[in-house]
């Protein structure tokens, strides 16, 4: 169901819900205040009735139906009224018509208390039972008859209120349709704007509205994620240039090697020369194979995290570039502890052999570009996040070009004299994105470059 309509069935129930209470509670006041008038009515008849009769002393236990020296049509002012007079020992003194059946007045006699009339409808006469005494007598009295002015006022009622709940009904469903409509047109907007979002126009944006209601959120939201699909794209179509100029280099190289020997190499030595030459190409391109799949890894999450030294995985990253870069100087520092000392020093939860990958790549980045000595520094940046700094006096980085370094496959002009593939960086961002850390980059061509890797401790 589409929320437009969702939204019509549940405005439409919520306001209809409502008006039947309120409709329900008015037509039952209104019920209750008429047997309320017309049994203060009836009452109001039986009592001037039995006053009247007792004081012309009208009423013996030896004449049940008295002739008082009034006209009974004089009382008879209420449709259908019907008067009957009990005395204390419960016996008919007085009934207003022969022929009235007292059963059900007997039976309710009990019920009747001093001060406390009582209310019951029989035979379709509303009835009040209620008490009178007169010089220390208790007598017991019967009031019966109809409302038929009061019923047809509640029945105009009825019909009044079911012509106005059905009238309401259908204004409720055209205001709800109407307020739905209202609502959701900037979201049929954005809609339409989305639909017209193609691979080839993911640089079209969605507008944003007024900018602070709802609606503006959802626009930001698909924006920022356009922004997302867009930069993925983009970074998708340079991987795949850069991918295809490194694995093409190689390939070319190699096949024209071994053109070149089966063709022109006389003798076992040029052909040996011309294979070692091909061993080079092929050493590259499975470094650029082991490459790629490292940077298809780097993406996976799924791998188990545990307690891992820091400080280790630094150590070991060191011996490993120490032993790549004989006789390079690499300079290991700790930067202040905080105090108190944590129960475990440099400890962060993750994959060590991930962590010591990203490490290797920032130092083997730093001696590949740098002659002189590489500077590594790990310290607390805060109470909770580890902080390692590795620095160099290298060629460093163009400001144009730095915030594409990170990108897969990508090389700074500066750098393509150098060995590699533009791909340790983009490891190294993937690893430590993945423990929830951050890298940042500060460069200057020809002051050398320095990368800061924030992680956040155990």
């Amino acid at each position: 169901m589409l929320i437009r309509n969702k939204l019509i069935l549940r405005f439409t129930l919520l306001v209809v819900g409502i008006q039947l209470i309120l409709s329900g509670f008015i037509y039952y006041f209104q019920a209750s205040a008429r047997e309320q008038r017309f049994a203060s009515r009836l009452l109001g008849k039986a009592t001037m009735t039995t006053r009247l009769l007792v004081r012309q002393q009208a009423l013996e236990a030896s004449e049940p139906r008295p002739q008082p020296v009034f006209r009974r049509r004089d009382l008879l002012t209420i449709p259908g009224e019907q008067v009957s007079i009990y005395d204390a020992g419960q016996h008919l003194l007085y009934t207003s018509a022969d022929g009235l059946s007292q059963k059900e007045n007997s039976r309710q006699l009990s019920r009747i208390r001093p001060g406390r009339p009582l209310r019951f409808t029989a035979e379709g006469q509303e009835t009040v039972g209620s008490t009178f005494r007169y010089r220390g007598q208790l007598y017991y009295v019967f009031a019966a008859g109809q409302d038929p002015a009061g019923q047809q006022q509640l029945r105009q009622l009825r019909l009044l209120l079911l012509a106005g709940n059905v009238g309401a009904l259908v204004l409720i469903i055209l205001a709800g349709w109407y307020f739905a409509e209202q609502a959701l047109r900037p979201i049929s907007g954005v809609v339409r704007q989305v639909e017209q979002i193609t691979a080839a126009r993911l640089s079209t944006r969605v507008a944003e509205g007024n900018g602070t209601d709802e609606i503006a959120q959802l626009a930001r939201t698909f924006n920022q994620m356009l922004g997302g699909v867009e930069q993925a794209f983009e970074s998708q179509k340079s991987f795949v240039s850069h991918a295809s100029h490194e694995l093409r280099t190689p390939l070319t190289t190699l096949l024209g090697t071994l053109e070149t020997s089966l063709a022109y190499d006389p003798d076992l030595p040029q052909t040996q020369a011309s294979i070692r030459s091909a061993v080079e190409e092929i050493r590259k391109l499975i470094d650029l194979s082991n490459s790629l799949l490292a940077l298809a890894q780097a993406d996976d999450a799924s791998f188990q995290r545990e307690p891992v030294s820091f400080d280790d995985c630094l150590t070991q990253a060191l011996s490993y570039c120490q032993g790549k870069y004989p006789g390079r100087v690499i300079r290991l520092h700790f930067g202040e502890l905080p105090a108190p000392l944590p129960d475990a020093l440099f400890v962060v939860p993750g994959n060590a052999r991930l962590l010591t990958t990203a490490i290797f790549n920032l130092l083997d980045n730093a001696c590949k570009y740098s002659a002189g000595p590489v500077e590594a520094t790990l310290r607390y940046g805060a109470p909770t996040r580890l902080r390692l700094e590795v620095a160099d006096q290298g060629i460093g980085i163009a400001p144009a070009e730095l915030a594409q370094v990170l990108a897969p496959l990508y090389r700074a002009e500066n750098a393509r004299s150098r060995p590699g593939y533009g791909v340790g960086l983009s490891i190294t961002q993937k690893i430590v994105r993945l423990h929830g850390g951050d890298v940042q980059l500060t460069s200057a061509p020809g002051q050398g470059t320095t990368v800061v890797l924030e992680l956040p401790a155990a």
